[in-house]
């Protein structure tokens, strides 16, 4: 019998550093046994045993037979993990007839005897031949099966007796021949950037080309079945049939060899951005038509904490990529009516750090994000992303724009992935859902359009906050505790911990040259845009005054504004480059933020109701809506499509009145889906709207009488 070990001594051969050496003499040393070695050009080496065996550096040159890692077929712990319970069952028991032939026990030893062990037919006296033909007897099978059972069981033991329990040859395809699965494979290839075929087509193709290549006849066509049967097998390699076109390109472009992960190791190493169109209507703040909405978030990789968020209307420009870059160093104040742990203290200090912090520090303003400078910004390809603007910021800021790889989303997978946990945990709940493709569209999504754009990125803003930032993350691991399940911003926590420090703003006036110039002259009120006046000190010394800009700006200044926050902006005085707010002359009636889509639909509505409206008659309007909460249910919300839909002059007070987003019913539906709902009647009586498509082809009576009767 030969065994897997190898005696070490004067003769024997290794392969040492790619030379052939040969062992002359054993030397005992200090460090332990050594072997003096000798090449094939009689020079001399020493080395120590230990080394010699375990280094990695030698390989033993065997001269005799005995077992090796590559010998052909399965080892022993992969043929018996095959094995069903009955199978396992069957091998032990012909194994136990084995060793009864062998030595005469079923169990292979005189001391675990049984009961009449051993029987006359298996004594030791007995020839082996005379034990096999009895063995055979017992069984009923031939004295040559019994044999090769002895024999595999000599050599490999248990495992030896699985006879025909190896694997397939050729795997799922079984013994097909190598040409119709090469050929197979090339004709499956050529419909990745093509339309959907069928399995019929493609064997079809097959057939002519190994015809045309080998000549007819020369390679046998498997039958119907069999060959539909090895397509689905082939399908795991080269998707064709069964997923969608899209879903096959993105397999097919997935990289051949061992995937590569990229690790950050601290907070704000890596800043993913990306633009996705939103799988729910939105409605125009004008005309109250349904309207795509797109979203553009930042990411952080390392805590997957989002650190911007921006919905625009159809499409997504430059300046919004920017505004949202604007946030990830400005962070915007955290809403009052959040909880508490959706808020985030004051920047690079931890929760777990000071536990009372306004004992020490006093009362401050709690921020809607973590704020971070990073390091990396991994981007795609797109116009909003490497305009000319962003990039020069980022080179002067040091931060480093990697654009991803073209379509390979999954240099982005965390936000890709962000983008399928808003879908199915908050879009889906809200009305106006369509959901991913048009295969999963309902019949009139359009018509259930509920929420503006604004409102939809105020509730997206606080699902995060509220919801996805306090929520364990399957991708957030510590390798020193696998097991532990950690939010973003714990995780956010555990980075400063393990890093000891983040990339903060070292002037946090940086952030606001992300922002989107307008080029105005300054006049004695100040300055204007987007028919709103701004005004502060930083303009006096320069009333009534030309710029010394040249060009398209000539006799002009500079002006950045915020598009989420139009009651202030910013003008950087050219004598000390230092950065001076200007307040619009209505923020002090507002006391809070709003939008540049806010105070255009605030306008709409004064516009409505009153015949010289301006402003501050548009702002006290907003408010006053907002204040008495009108329009808060989905009932009156269908009421004001409806009328405002016939583009009448006369309008409902308070019928298209919105709030802010946290209070509307659906916003609460969406962030607590468990909580039970009632039904009003009048929303009870109420059918699904039409698509403004529809309502355009409403006979005028019948259009006329239902607003009426909602009335």
């Amino acid at each position: 019998m030969s065994g897997a070990g190898i005696r070490l001594g004067v003769g024997t051969r290794f392969r040492l550093d790619g030379e052939t050496v040969e062992v002359v003499e054993m030397l005992s040393g200090p460090s332990g046994t050594e072997a003096l070695l000798k090449d094939g050009r009689d020079r001399l080496l020493r080395m120590s045993a230990r080394e010699l065996v375990v280094s990695g550096r030698a390989q033993v040159v065997a001269t005799g037979p005995g077992p090796a890692s590559n010998d052909p077929g399965e080892v022993a712990s992969i043929a018996l993990a095959k094995l069903t319970s009955p199978e396992r069952a069957d091998v032990l028991d012909r194994a136990a007839h084995v060793r009864e032939v062998l030595t005469g026990f079923r169990s292979g030893s005189a001391e675990l005897a049984a009961a009449g062990e051993p029987r006359p037919e298996y004594e030791a006296k007995r020839s082996l031949t005379q034990r096999y033909a009895a063995k055979a007897t017992e069984l009923g099978v031939g004295v040559r099966t019994v044999e090769r059972w002895a024999a595999g069981y000599r050599a490999n033991g248990e495992a030896g007796l699985l006879l025909g329990k190896g694997s397939e040859p050729g795997g799922g395809l079984g013994r097909s021949d190598p040409r119709w699965v090469e050929t197979a494979l090339e004709v499956m290839v050529e419909y990745e950037q093509e339309s959907k075929p069928s399995k019929k087509h493609v064997l079809e193709r097959i057939r002519a080309r190994l015809e045309a290549r080998f000549g007819p006849g020369e390679v046998s066509a498997p039958s119907r079945t069999t060959a539909y049967r090895w397509l689905e097998e082939l399908e795991r390699r080269r998707p064709t049939f069964r997923l969608s076109m899209k879903r096959n390109q993105d397999i097919a472009g997935r990289p051949g060899g061992v995937y590569g992960k990229l690790r950050p190791t601290r907070p704000g190493e890596y800043l993913l951005m990306d633009t996705t169109r939103l799988d729910v209507f939105a409605l125009d703040r004008l005309t109250l038509r349904w309207m795509q909405a797109e979203l553009t978030v930042a990411m952080d990789w390392y805590t997957r904490c989002i650190t911007g968020i921006r919905v625009t209307p159809v499409s997504t420009k430059a300046a919004d990529a920017a505004a949202v870059l604007f946030q990830t160093f400005r962070p915007r104040p955290a809403e009052a009516s959040w909880p508490t742990g959706a808020a985030w203290p004051e920047h690079g200090v931890p929760r777990t750090v000071l536990v009372d912090r306004e004992s020490v520090d006093g009362p401050s303003v709690a921020a809607a994000g973590p704020a971070v400078v990073p390091e990396t910004l991994v981007v795609d390809h797109g116009k909003i992303y490497l305009s000319e603007h962003l990039t020069s910021v980022c080179r002067r800021l040091g931060v480093s724009v990697q654009p991803a790889r073209l379509r390979t989303g999954r240099d982005k997978g965390p936000v890709e992935r962000f983008f399928r946990t808003l879908r199915e945990d908050l879009l889906q709940a809200l009305p106006g859902y369509k959901g991913p493709d048009l295969h999963s569209r309902g019949s009139d999504p359009e018509g259930g359009a509920f929420f503006f754009h604004h409102e939809l990125e105020e509730i997206i803003r606080e699902w995060v906050a509220v919801d996805y930032h306090r929520r364990p993350h399957g991708g957030l691991v510590d390798p020193q505790v696998p097991g532990l399940a950690l939010t973003p911003s714990q995780m956010f926590d555990h980075g400063l911990a393990r890093a000891g420090y983040i990339e903060v703003p070292r002037d946090p006036d940086l952030a606001y040259e992300f922002l989107k110039v307008h080029w105005r002259t300054v006049q004695h009120y100040g300055v204007e845009i987007g028919s709103r006046r701004y005004n502060g000190a930083g303009l006096d010394p320069y009333r009534n005054t030309t710029s010394p800009h040249g060009g398209t700006a000539k006799g002009r200044w500079p002006i950045a504004v915020d598009p989420d926050d139009v009651t202030r902006a910013y003008f950087r005085d050219p004598a000390d480059n230092r950065w001076h707010t200007l307040w619009w002359e209505h923020a002090p009636s507002l006391g809070m933020p709003m939008s540049e889509e806010a105070l255009a639909f605030a306008r709409h509505l004064a516009a409505q109701k009153y015949r010289y409206p301006n402003d501050g008659l548009a702002v006290a309007e907003l408010l006053e809506r907002w204040n008495l909460g009108l329009g808060n249910s989905l009932t009156e919300r269908r009421m004001a499509l409806r009328v405002a839909r016939d583009q009448a002059s006369i309008s409902l007070p308070g019928a298209e009145a919105e709030q802010p987003a946290i209070r509307l019913p659906s916003v609460a539906r969406a962030l607590n889906a468990d909580a039970p709902t009632e039904e009003t009647p009048a929303e009870a009586e109420l059918g699904p709207t039409g698509g403004d498509d529809d309502a355009d082809d409403l006979d005028e009576d019948i259009f006329y009488s239902e607003a009426l009767e909602d009335l």
